[in-house]
């Protein structure tokens, strides 16, 4: 896994404490993260965004899921399924209707920061909630309809095939029953990329961090050239 946090505020497995757990890598092997995952969690450990909760970004382009302690060290990264539809909003009403009744056009995994945490449900008990107003969870992955074959996208090296979900998140069992059952059980900031939307008007005060760092790097360089 390609994920070089030293330097960005957040800590990579190979910086962490030896004393420490290694961070657990499913990702298929030579899978990349982004920059702008990387830009933005370092951008939370820094600004402090989080507030010293632990947060978790999804790159659901890549088909992501990457889980940060409260102190900002990685704990984890692997692959996830997403909503099934292309879209960084959540349809008025849809938290209220059966998965099946839900048109296919609506079956979106929202973007955003979001505030969320452990609570009940009408049918699966507690789970963990990423936006409870939208009922979009992140839970282990269900064995779905034959035809969905969520276990084998899960499993797949691409990420082409990871938009399957009604809109919640899902992971292996293992990496819920590991990472992420354990790093949230008080509750945490979940951060989600956007499909179309813009990165400044998902995430603006990231965006304008980013913005003002690239102008003074910018500035350093056109300076080194006098």
């Amino acid at each position: 896994m390609a994920l070089a946090l030293a330097g960005t505020g957040a800590a990579s497995a190979k910086d962490a404490d030896p004393q420490k757990a290694a961070a657990v890598d499913e990702l298929p092997p030579g899978q990349e993260v982004s920059n702008t995952v990387i830009e933005l969690a370092g951008w939370v450990v820094a600004s402090k965004d989080s507030q010293g909760y632990p947060f978790a970004i999804m790159d659901k382009a890549a088909a992501q899921i990457l889980v940060f302690g409260g102190d900002g060290r990685l704990r984890g990264a692997a692959p996830a399924l997403f909503g099934s539809a292309t879209g960084d909003h959540s349809a008025p009403g849809v938290a209220g209707l059966a998965l099946r009744a839900i048109p296919g056009r609506d079956r979106t995994t929202p973007a955003g920061r979001f505030v969320g945490g452990y609570g009940p449900s009408i049918d699966a008990g507690r789970v963990l909630w990423m936006d409870y107003e939208s009922a979009v969870s992140i839970h282990p992955t269900p064995p779905g309809t034959p035809a969905e074959k969520r276990a084998e996208r899960l499993a797949s090296a691409t990420p082409d095939d990871n938009r399957v979900t009604h809109g919640c998140i899902n992971v292996s069992d293992e990496f819920y029953e590991r990472i992420v059952h354990s790093t949230f059980e008080r509750g945490g900031v979940f951060y989600v990329l956007p499909d179309k939307a813009s990165i400044a008007e998902t995430f603006p005060e990231f965006a304008k961090s980013r913005a003002t760092a690239q102008d003074a790097e910018g500035k350093s360089a056109r300076s080194a050239q006098k």
